[in-house]
């Protein structure tokens, strides 16, 4: 059997997920990475994404907007700032987030909006991997 380890999934919401996983994958801000049993303890900021997990009956996806990852050995933990399983996902959904990062972008200046542009490009990136789209603006 292949090693496991530890992932919860926490949003302000609700605990998303807690379960014994063979991998994680995660949408760090300084790019994906993969945690599994025996990784190098580190910690990294989440930037809009999917975090895939593999679990023993298959994986698990979600959809986060930003947030906290903790990576050690034996668990990945991360503390989203918005959470949902992928299958909820709904262009609605994307619309409304799209929509408030914009509104971030255009009243912020210098970083404040250098960051919300990344941001939406993540989220126009996001959206095709779920075969949703986002307009041009």
């Amino acid at each position: 059997m292949a090693e496991m380890m530890q992932f919860d999934l926490v949003s302000p919401e609700r605990m998303l997920a807690s379960v014994s996983v063979s991998a994680v994958q995660v949408p760090g801000a300084e790019g994906d990475f993969t945690a599994m049993p025996g990784h190098a303890p580190m910690l990294s900021t989440l930037r809009p994404g999917l975090v895939k997990a593999a679990t023993g009956s298959g994986e698990m996806a979600y959809v986060v907007t930003g947030g906290f990852a903790e990576v050690t050995a034996e668990a990945v933990s991360l503390l989203a700032e918005r959470s949902i399983p992928q299958a909820e996902m709904t262009q609605t959904m994307l619309d409304t987030l799209v929509a408030e990062t914009r509104a971030e972008r255009d009243a912020a200046e210098g970083d404040a909006a250098d960051a919300a542009g990344r941001r939406l490009s993540d989220l126009a990136v996001l959206g095709q991997q779920l075969g949703l789209s986002v307009s041009a603006a």
